[in-house]
């Protein structure tokens, strides 16, 4: 005889590690990453101290800042002398997709830690891919240069401003790490069988692709672009959520109130000025789907959150919407290297139970 017992649908409740790396209260919209919460971390932080505040907490062992910038900056490099391989078996594949075969192909680099390779080789490959979608020759990187700056540059062809890397910057540290999404849980899964960090991020990338993880921020301008002008706002919303549909950009799985990286994010776009997508728009379409929601679903909570901003944010920067998902991974990376290397020093094998609901035979 089998024995049911209670499923957790969705795993919802059920910790499946210990780590010091970020909390995510979704009652109380806080995200604490490496023991600061996530608005004063995107001021005062950039993402190279970020990758070295999660990577020491991750192993328990102070890792150098400065090692970090001089990493990274060296893995961008390499990567870069790599991508000759990559692109011509990436031509004419969509971004997407293209961005897994690259990660696939990311390996060790002399004189650094994989985790560095790993996370230094993501603005290379959106980059180069970024502009052979284009038909424009790559661009090699700039080991000098910040992590942000360096992947606009690389990107454009041309040095960004520095309110521009200063925007992106906020955005890779703002999405570096975020609890136990899926993306992170699938790296941890893949680590927790001790394969190496590449396989663990590329798995986590593969999660990060589906439209309900990171794949939304591009449907959140296609979104706006429908509507269009402010008087179709009312009408457009009110007849999406008649026929079922998700407003993209707006609940989340975990808060229950406003996504407080969605603020962070809006500041960001607001230091930009007028790039972009029209802020008052996008600001009237954000007030009247808050308010719509909350009719429509009484018994939900749906705030606005980080996916957004985002997509406004990336299109304000010039970043083609088909790159959103690898911009996402660059600063992700960060969060997946430090889970993987967290679950493979203090972890075991992740093999969870299920119910049986099938046939027994006679």
């Amino acid at each position: 005889m089998i024995i049911h017992t209670k499923s957790a649908a969705g795993l919802d409740g059920v910790a499946a590690a210990v780590t010091a790396l970020s909390h995510v209260d979704g009652e109380h919209g806080e995200l604490i990453v490496a023991g600061t919460r996530i608005g004063d971390l995107a001021e005062r932080t950039d993402f190279e101290g970020l990758v070295a505040r999660l990577w020491s907490a991750a192993s328990a062992k102070p890792v150098n800042e400065t090692d970090v910038r001089r990493w990274l900056g060296e893995a961008r490099v390499a990567a870069f002398a790599r991508m000759k391989t990559v692109l011509p078996v990436t031509d004419g594949v969509p971004t997407i997709e293209a961005f897994r075969i690259g990660v696939a192909g990311i390996s060790p680099a002399d004189g650094m830690p994989l985790e560095a390779a790993i996370v230094g080789a993501m603005p290379v490959i959106a980059a180069c891919l970024v502009r052979q979608a284009q038909g424009e020759a790559p661009v090699e990187p700039d080991p000098s240069m910040g992590h942000a700056a360096d992947l606009l540059r690389m990107m454009r062809g041309e040095v960004a401003s520095d309110d521009e890397a200063k925007a992106l910057d906020a955005y890779l540290v703002t999405v570096a790490d975020h609890g136990m999404n899926a993306s992170t849980f699938a790296a941890r899964v893949v680590a927790s069988t001790q394969a190496d960090l590449a396989m663990s991020v590329l798995a986590g990338y593969c999660a990060l692709t589906g439209p309900l993880h990171g794949g939304a921020p591009e449907p959140v301008l296609d979104m706006l672009d429908t509507i269009a002008t402010p008087d179709r706002i009312g009408e457009w919303i009110d007849a999406a959520l008649a026929r079922g549909e998700r407003l993209m950009g707006f609940g989340h799985r975990i808060y229950k109130v406003r996504d407080p990286r969605a603020d962070v994010l809006k500041q960001a776009v607001e230091r930009l000025g007028g790039r972009g997508t029209d802020l008052g728009f996008a600001a009237e379409v954000e007030a009247y789907a808050r308010r719509a929601l909350e009719i429509a679903k009484p018994d939900r909570r749906l705030d606005t959150n980080v996916e957004f901003y985002t997509a406004i944010l990336l299109d304000a920067l010039g970043i083609p919407r088909r790159a959103f998902t690898p911009v996402f991974a660059v600063g992700r990376s960060a969060g997946w290297t430090a889970h993987a290397i967290e679950q493979q020093r203090t972890g075991r094998l992740l093999r969870p139970t299920a119910i049986y609901t099938g046939a027994m035979p006679e």
